[in-house]
Parts: structure tokens; C-alpha cells; sequence
């Protein structure tokens, strides 16, 4: 009877137990609550450029797009770059594409967007706009030439808004050395969530993070918030203000539409998706997202890595299942071709997931549930940016098998990639004013070294 009693209570605990860890951290439980504007006034001098930010300008490395507003005038739409250092900084000049919009009763500035191309790998370049007394210079690095080995660092970030926390959260990034450049997985400005969805919130956001867009290149992700499309106000144009204000290199891969489209990276392949966008079978990004997988080479970009907004695996009750319908069409394709990191936002925690997938499914076996499988991506929901929407604290309880770490706070990530096989990452919660770090783990690359991570034991700080 004692050996049948010992052996039930095994059995019920291997029923109810998980190795993921659901962090005891309380975020003090208070509002998210946004910065005056006044605390992002625009530069002193009439018409100068402003809300200036920075991409990937090719699918190579070697081109730059650089935004930027000027609220007056048209002109001057020029940037001027040269090289920082070396005996040869002769000047380029490259003359922006300009444009404007309309959004019910707001009208923007002019906004341009200059691609500077053919750049220098892994060259620091200094670049000018405007002119005489409102001209203002800021600085770029172009990544290393693509190869399977080369080190990159990225900051992740998603779901940041202009709150207070958003602040802080952007202050830990900005001060942080490392990150080279950012993957961000949406939801931007929060415009929308404002009366006529408040097009100035987008101006507003843009001088805010400034101080780190117009120097390191930010790899954007369209989300919910940038949709703007509120017919009751005759704006029936979906993703409006975000479609004028962030160009991306989208034709560059072949892709229709700039809100899905591809890069490489240093030893990065990044791919990003469209949650709001169709995505089923024969549209246009389904199309395009299944010629793309073959054109990755491993043995040039060895991390493969996805961005998307709404989370395919997710156990937080808030958005719960929301990427549910794009993760039945695309994850088979993630597991074949051995994605590596999945990184997404819209739920506005912090959550890592095992290497788990749920495509065993067949009408005759009837099988539905996430396993462990070693070919899947490793899903990181890191919409902790800190907006006006506050916390996601209403975890389902208990935690799933295929949850590794879970907690209801703000943040902001780190991949630190050190070679083909290893990259380090670690996750910053804003704790007490310091970007204390509460996750961490080894990723091990899912083409050149396969094997376990033992992911669930991470975390540094719980």
C-alpha cells in the first residue's frame, strides 16, 4: 500500500509540475501614465529637422535609410555623410524623398526619406541635416559583412508608447553599450488610443526616441496600434501615419508591401511579418514568406530569426490565442527551416517559451498540444515596452509545459550573437529605477548546433 501511495503521488506530479518559472517579482501596481509633450519640445531653431530615425536601407547591410521631419518647410531635404575617420571624407549629398498626409484634423510636417547606398562595411559614417544655423549632425556604424561567425549585438523592444515607463525602459537600452542596433516588434506611438487617434502623439514619439533612432538603425514591426483605420472618422486607409512616417527596405527582398519583408544582418537572417496583414494561403505574404526560406543561407547567416507582433505561443490571458490562425499557416514552415528566435509584442509582459511546436496534428491521430521539439524556435513575447495600457499580469495558471519563464513586468532584451553556434541573451526588467537583469540564457543555433539548451533553468533573478 506504501509503494502504491508513493507511486500515485509521482504520478499526480508529473501531471501538475512544470520546470518553467513564474517570477515572484511585484511590479509596484501603478498606472502607466504618458509625459507631458512639453517634455519633447522640438529643436529651438526654425524648421529644423527633427524626429530623425534610422534603417537598414538594403538586404545587404550597405544601405541606410534616413527619415527625418521638418515642420515648416519642404527644404532643405538633403543629407550630407562622409566617413569619420580615414584621410578620405569627401561629402555625399543625397536628396530625401518628400511627402505629407492628412489624418482627420491633423497635418503632418514634411517628411523625407533619404537611402544612402554602397556604404562601407562596419563603417562609422557622420551625417548632416538641414543647413546653416538649424543643420544638425548625428552618426551611424554599417554592420560587418554578412558571415557565419561575425558577433552582433541587438536590443529588442516592443509595445513602448510614451508613458513614464516607456521612459524608463528606453533610458536602461540607451544606456546600455551593447545593443548595435534594435528589433523592434511594434506598436510605436499609441496614437490610436487617444480621441481622432492624436496624430501629434506620433510626433511627440518620434523626438522622444530620437537619441537612439537617429544613431542606431531599428529594424521595424508593424502592430495593432499602427492600423489607424477608424472609419468613423473617414480615415479608411489602414496604417496611414506608420506607411508615411517609417520606411523600411522592403522591395529589397521582393516583397509587395513594406509591412512584411527581410534583411540580412552580420551573421543574421531577420525576417519580418505582418499580423494585421492577410496571411493565408496564396496572399501575398504567404507567397512571399514561402519563396523566402530558401534564399536564407545558413552557412552565411546562420541565425534565423523571425519578428511578428501578435504571439503564437503566449499563456498570459491577455490577447490569449490572438496569433493562433498565423501560427497554424506558418509554423511547419518555422520548424523546417529551423528558425532559430521568434520574437514578438502585443501582450504587455515578458514571456520566454521552451523549444516547443504544435504541428503533429492529423485528422487520423487527432494530436493537438505543443511538444518539445528540437527543430522549433524558442517564442519570446516582449511587448514590456511600457504604454498607456499598462501591465499584462493575468497569467493562466498553471503554467503551461511549453512556458520557460513568465513575468508581468516592463523591459527591454538583449541578443548578444558570438559566433555560428552561441548567442547570449538576457532580458532587463526596469526594477527600482536599474534595468536589473531577470532572464538570461544560451541559445544554441538550430542549424549548427542543435542541441538542448536547458532553457527552463535560466533566470538570474526571480
Amino acid at each position: 500500500m506504501w509503494i502504491l501511495t508513493i507511486f500515485c503521488l509521482c504520478l499526480h506530479f508529473s501531471a501538475t509540475c512544470n520546470a518553467g518559472i513564474t517570477s515572484k517579482y511585484v511590479r509596484k501596481p501603478h498606472a502607466s501614465v504618458d509625459m507631458p509633450p512639453e517634455h519633447f519640445p522640438s529643436p529651438a531653431t526654425f524648421n529644423a529637422p527633427e524626429q530623425v530615425h534610422i534603417t537598414q536601407g538594403d538586404h545587404e547591410g550597405r544601405g541606410m535609410i534616413i527619415s527625418w521631419v521638418t515642420p515648416l518647410h519642404r527644404n532643405p531635404n538633403v543629407v550630407t555623410y562622409w566617413e569619420a575617420e580615414g584621410e578620405h571624407r569627401r561629402r555625399h549629398k543625397v536628396h530625401a524623398a518628400t511627402t505629407s498626409y492628412r489624418y482627420y484634423n491633423y497635418t503632418s510636417g514634411f517628411i523625407h526619406h533619404a537611402t544612402l547606398r554602397m556604404l562601407k562595411y562596419d563603417t562609422r559614417y557622420i551625417y548632416e541635416l538641414g543647413k546653416h544655423n538649424e543643420a544638425r549632425k548625428f552618426s551611424f556604424t554599417t554592420p560587418p559583412k554578412a558571415g557565419p561567425d561575425v558577433p552582433y549585438t541587438f536590443g529588442v523592444m516592443g509595445d513602448l508608447g510614451q508613458t513614464y515607463d516607456s521612459n524608463q525602459t528606453f533610458q536602461h537600452y540607451v544606456s546600455n553599450p551593447k545593443g548595435q542596433a534594435v528589433l523592434y516588434v511594434g506598436d510605436l506611438s499609441y496614437a490610436d488610443h487617444y480621441p481622432f487617434h492624436d496624430n501629434v502623439k506620433w510626433d511627440i514619439w518620434g523626438r522622444f526616441v530620437e537619441k537612439s533612432t537617429a544613431y542606431q538603425p531599428w529594424i521595424w514591426t508593424a502592430g495593432n496600434h499602427e492600423i489607424d483605420y477608424a472609419p468613423e472618422i473617414e480615415e479608411n486607409t489602414p496604417f496611414k501615419p506608420y506607411m508615411h512616417r517609417y520606411h523600411v527596405p522592403y522591395k529589397a527582398s521582393k516583397s509587395t508591401s513594406p509591412l512584411w519583408y527581410s534583411i540580412k544582418r552580420a551573421s543574421a537572417y531577420i525576417i519580418v511579418l505582418s499580423s494585421y496583414s492577410a496571411y493565408g494561403t496564396y496572399t501575398p505574404q504567404y507567397n512571399w514568406l514561402e519563396q523566402e526560406f530558401p534564399k536564407v543561407n545558413r552557412s552565411e547567416t546562420p541565425w534565423l530569426i523571425v519578428l511578428l507582433h501578435s504571439p503564437m505561443y503566449n499563456s498570459n490571458n491577455y490577447h490569449y490565442m490572438e496569433g493562433e490562425s498565423m501560427r497554424v499557416m506558418f509554423e511547419q514552415w518555422f520548424v523546417e527551416n529551423k528558425v532559430d528566435l521568434v520574437f514578438s509584442g502585443h501582450v504587455h509582459s515578458y514571456e520566454r517559451s521552451e523549444r516547443i511546436s504544435n504541428v503533429q496534428y492529423n485528422i487520423t491521430n487527432g494530436l493537438s498540444a505543443p511538444v518539445k521539439d528540437p527543430c522549433a524556435p524558442v517564442y519570446i513575447t516582449i511587448g514590456d515596452g511600457g504604454n498607456i495600457e499598462g501591465i499584462a499580469d493575468n497569467f493562466a495558471d498553471p503554467q503551461p509545459s511549453y512556458s520557460a519563464f513568465r513575468e508581468a513586468s516592463f523591459g527591454h532584451a538583449i541578443l548578444e550573437i558570438k559566433n555560428r553556434s552561441h548567442a547570449f541573451y538576457t532580458w532587463h526588467r526596469n526594477q527600482d529605477n536599474e534595468p536589473t537583469i531577470a532572464d538570461s540564457t544560451w541559445f544554441h543555433n538550430r542549424y549548427w548546433y542543435p542541441h538542448d539548451e536547458h532553457s527552463s533553468s535560466s533566470g538570474l533573478v526571480h
